[in-house]
């Protein structure tokens, strides 16, 4: 069921006067991000499915229409809401394609009050899924041959969000979750060590390895930081030995000097005879971090990657927006300082070896380009299933390859954006002028890169 009420209260007030002044013209908006936060050279699409779930079930409850009568709304708006469901059609990106500032990863085109009352909603989604499958990319690239597993389960905002981390972990190419629950939904891989609660609870830490080997299934991880790591790998290693442990047993360091402490764990495994025990790695996490311990060669082989992950720590939010383009058939647009829009519904034309091309969407893209931006809603029903893990990873490896290498750095990558058409600049250009002559303003310089 799509709650209604999950909007912000302007969004209501502004429906509510359209509807009462019967301004029900098609409108079209533009979802995109307007510039890339720090240390990103490009964003990975994400969200757009649970948005289309959404509006296909969009309507007010009689709990919703009770709520606002109760509230200050006027009964003639009440009425007016109670008949409202999403009618309109989006085009919009696949999920795990990449994407650049500027690039429309959605657009909506519905009567306006439909397709204004969604705005809180949509933005909510794609923000928070394009932030993480993003981080997650970024974690993928730079542990190379390093296991990622998400364990961002108890740090993320709520469960929901949990979820949506789970899956776009697996849509970046993490090998597990510790999340049971999005294990079971989407048929992932679920990973899960011990605590040091676990190793606390038992008189020693021999005790508590032992226990967990006898009472469990393979994998069998045992935590090696409680007390003294270096001693805890010796006991690892003493365990592991006298059970006869071969199947799937590594030891988990979870603090201090990483690198460090997995050279010196590696060479105690070895020198005990269990040189088939994996190093696995967590706390406090992230690309950064795990750019660092590929370079200085650490013998790690995997890493569960948490609140540094599920919250985009580094970049938690987007600079998102979803601006009003065209108007019963007029173009607009926002001439704010630094905030200008560009008027208009739109295409994305993507070539290998090439910049992507933000066109008009009723001009004809360069040869060769395919677009970005697909028919997904038509009349407030969808017109493409959700997408699968697997298709999306396809998307996102694909994508990888067309993006220039230095712009997935992951320190100052190369910030890129699109071309813009010339028939889009010049669209710009003359929706510039009306609108400076509607409100009054003096013209301002203003640079566009065109694509003639």
């Amino acid at each position: 069921m799509a709650r209604a009420l999950v909007t912000d209260l302007y969004e209501l007030n502004m429906a509510a006067s359209y509807l009462r002044r019967a301004m029900t013209d098609r409108a079209t908006f533009s979802l995109f991000v307007r510039t890339l936060p720090p240390d990103r050279g490009f964003l990975v699409a994400a969200g757009v499915d649970d948005c289309l779930d959404y509006l296909e079930d969009f309507r007010f409850e009689d709990e919703d229409l009770e709520w606002l009568d109760r509230h200050g709304f006027a009964h003639e708006a009440v009425d007016a809401f109670r008949s409202v469901r999403f009618t309109g059609d989006v085009e919009a990106v696949e999920e795990g394609r990449i994407v650049l500032a500027g690039e429309p990863i959605l657009e909506v085109t519905a009567p306006l009050p439909e397709a204004q009352l969604v705005e809180a909603y949509l933005l909510n989604q794609v923000t928070y899924q394009t932030a993480i499958l993003t981080k997650a990319v970024r974690c993928r690239l730079a542990a190379g041959s390093i296991e990622l597993v998400d364990f961002s389960l108890r740090r993320t905002h709520g469960p929901q969000a949990a979820a949506a981390a789970a899956r776009l972990s697996a849509v970046a190419g993490f090998a597990g979750t510790s999340n049971v629950d999005a294990a079971r939904e989407l048929d992932l891989v679920a990973s899960g060590t011990m605590a040091h609660s676990y190793v606390e609870a038992f008189q020693t830490e021999e005790a508590a390895f032992r226990a967990f080997a006898a009472d469990l299934s393979p994998p069998h991880t045992f935590l090696v930081d409680t007390y003294d790591t270096l001693a805890g790998v010796e006991t690892a290693a003493q365990v592991v030995h006298d059970l006869g442990l071969r199947d799937r047993v590594a030891i988990r360091l979870d603090s201090g000097d990483l690198a460090d402490l997995s050279r010196r764990a590696r060479s105690i495994l070895d020198e005990r005879g269990a040189a088939h025990v994996r190093i696995i790695v967590s706390g406090s996490l992230d690309e950064y971090a795990l750019e660092d311990l590929v370079a200085s060669g650490a013998p790690v082989d995997a890493a569960g990657l948490g609140a540094r992950y599920g919250t985009a720590a580094d970049a938690p939010y987007l600079d998102s927006v979803y601006k009003l383009v065209d108007v019963a058939g007029r173009p607009v647009m926002k001439l704010s300082p630094d905030k200008e829009s560009l008027p208009g519904a739109k295409q994305v034309w993507r070539a290998a070896g090439r910049a992507d091309l933000l066109a008009r969407r009723d001009e004809p893209g360069p040869n060769g380009a395919t677009q970005l931006l697909l028919p997904a809603m038509r009349g407030g029903e969808r017109s493409r299933p959700r997408a699968t893990i697997a298709e999306a990873r396809a998307r996102v490896e694909r994508d990888l390859e067309w993006l220039p290498p230095e712009s997935t750095r992951i320190r100052t990558p190369v910030v890129a954006g699109p071309r813009i058409s010339g028939a889009l600049a010049a669209l710009a250009d003359a929706t510039r002028r009306n609108a400076r002559a509607a409100g009054g303003s003096r013209p301002a310089a203003h640079d566009l890169r065109t694509e003639p």
